[in-house]
């Protein structure tokens, strides 16, 4: 029996993209949600800090959804590369500190 789509049931959920997109939508609204505090208030990470903390997890998620969604080996490489560098640069930027 098909219901509306919002009720859709689990085995829908975790097919395809569609858990992967949810946690990249919440990832950035979190980002954005994070950063607007710090403007505001000043506290919490400054927005710098929040960007290399965020961007490696950003990635890998994005080279998981390309896998998930048949995306072309190159692009599966280039993110999981740029996870990488964005991990080790966050870690440079937190040693440094």
């Amino acid at each position: 029996m098909a219901g509306p789509p919002i009720l859709m049931d689990m085995e829908t959920w975790f097919s395809g993209t569609r858990m992967i997109d949810l946690v990249i939508a919440v990832s950035l609204l979190e980002w954005l949600l994070l950063a607007q505090r710090y403007r505001r208030t000043g506290e919490g990470l400054a927005p710098d800090a929040l960007r290399w903390m965020m961007l490696p997890g950003l990635c890998l998620m994005l080279a998981a959804r390309s896998a998930l969604s048949g995306g072309p080996w190159y692009l599966m490489a280039l993110l999981l590369a740029a996870a990488g560098l964005t991990h080790i640069a966050d870690l440079r930027r937190r040693w440094k500190s």
